[in-house]
């Protein structure tokens, strides 16, 4: 807690939820995005929202070393519940897909290690029609505190998103006071960027989650993962002075390893993820994920980035509309830079080596160690004099750490 405080120190500060939890972006596995809302068990077996779906993954997570690479936490995302409640008012998880309940769920999910999630929505139902948390939010608290979860996510389908502001902060403080320590992740700004009724309050926010979805769902697809990148460089300004140590911006779901990218592309997602500080919730079937692309999630490396305990959110400091070419830039807590050089450019052979100054990196004049965080090897060290020559795929990235030299013994790592 020391060290936590002293790093916070370091970086821009607003008041800020002090339940002690995700210190670090929260890392683990959701069902949303792979399994989304289907619930037919007898057709679709393997991938109908079920017990044996989530002790299945919790199996492949600690057999396949995820669990021991960083991803914690097991997330039931909708369609969990009964279509009603119980005569007393109780959630009560559907009979035929959860036949042990949530409690046993969330025993074997422990059992191996795991964090347990789940999933509700500020309103009278969930997004996809399930009872909501909207004049019960005692009785669900008491009864996610009876089953042990340890997050929870509050979507916000179907309410007035100016009501928001209200809403969010009153069941933080109930959650709170709750006695369980459970990591809240928001959906409050989401709402309000989207339809642009508001500018969301950011600092209310940092007050009140330790993470929140800015934008809409992303989806498995080139397209829109690369319109979540160019949001957040837009809005970089207004939105990384928030993140912090217990408080992060969340882009969404990592979609690595499903249908919609290249390898390339799922390199792209992974990087950036680790420069803008936020949250790797893998959301794949670990059963038919390609060896790639397995490789991207489990690299360490890049997951040290992400898991910086300065907790500073990166920036995109670089952009030529012409090449289209981006560099991302992301300070750490041993002084080094983690620097994404991504293309846009969807076409074409690899966009020529460039060579690229300090300035446009952004980078402290000196003489740095750089490792190549992909190719898991160190190339060619930089400066103080020149340039850095990069050379990158269509729709690709070259990830960097840049360590200076001075401090190179001290705290270089792998």
């Amino acid at each position: 807690m020391l060290m936590f405080l002293f790093l916070l120190g370091l970086v821009p500060t607003t008041l800020t939820l002090d339940n002690g939890l995700a210190l670090t972006p929260p890392m683990g596995w959701m069902t949303w995005q792979r399994f989304r809302r289907i619930t037919d068990c007898e057709k679709y077996p393997r991938d109908c929202i079920s017990e044996e779906l989530i002790k299945r993954t919790a199996d492949k997570l600690v057999e396949d070393g995820y669990l021991e690479a960083g991803y914690e936490y097991l997330i039931i995302d909708d369609c969990w519940s009964q279509k009603h409640r119980s005569s007393d008012g109780r959630l009560m998880p559907d009979r035929k897909r959860f036949k042990s309940g949530m409690k046993a769920l969330a025993d074997y999910i422990h059992s191996k290690g795991f964090k347990f999630g789940m999933y509700q929505n500020y309103s009278n139902v969930t997004c996809a029609g399930y009872p909501g948390i909207m004049d019960y939010e005692d009785i669900d608290i008491a009864s996610f505190v009876e089953w042990e979860i340890d997050y929870l996510k509050l979507d916000a389908c179907y309410i007035d998103p100016l009501k928001l502001d209200t809403a969010y902060p009153e069941f933080g403080r109930k959650l709170n006071a709750s006695g369980r320590p459970i990591v809240f992740s928001c959906s409050w700004p989401a709402y309000q960027e989207s339809y642009n009724i508001k500018k969301p309050n950011y600092t209310s926010i940092a007050e009140t989650c330790n993470l929140w979805r800015v934008l809409g769902d992303i989806e498995d697809s080139w397209a829109v993962l690369s319109n979540v990148i160019d949001w957040y460089g837009h809005n970089q300004d207004r939105i990384a002075p928030n993140a912090g140590p217990g408080q992060w911006n969340d882009p969404d779901m990592l979609v690595i390893g499903n249908f919609g990218l290249s390898l390339d592309q799922a390199r792209i997602q992974m990087a950036i993820w680790a420069i803008m500080a936020a949250p790797l919730l893998i959301s794949v079937d670990l059963d038919d994920i390609r060896p790639e692309f397995k490789e991207v999630l489990l690299n360490k490396e890049v997951i040290y980035v992400n898991q910086d305990v300065l907790g500073k959110q990166g920036l995109r400091v670089y952009k030529n509309r012409n090449s289209k070419v981006e560099i991302w830039s992301r300070e750490l807590a041993d002084r080094s830079y983690a620097v994404a050089f991504i293309s846009k450019k969807d076409y074409g052979a690899p966009y020529p080596e460039h060579n690229f100054t300090f300035t446009q990196m952004k980078l402290p004049e000196g003489k740095y160690k750089v490792r190549d965080l992909y190719l898991k090897e160190n190339v060619p060290s930089f400066g103080p004099d020149g340039t850095f020559p990069v050379r990158i795929n269509p729709t690709g990235v070259k990830f960097f750490k840049f360590i200076p030299k001075e401090t190179e013994n001290e705290v270089y790592n792998k």
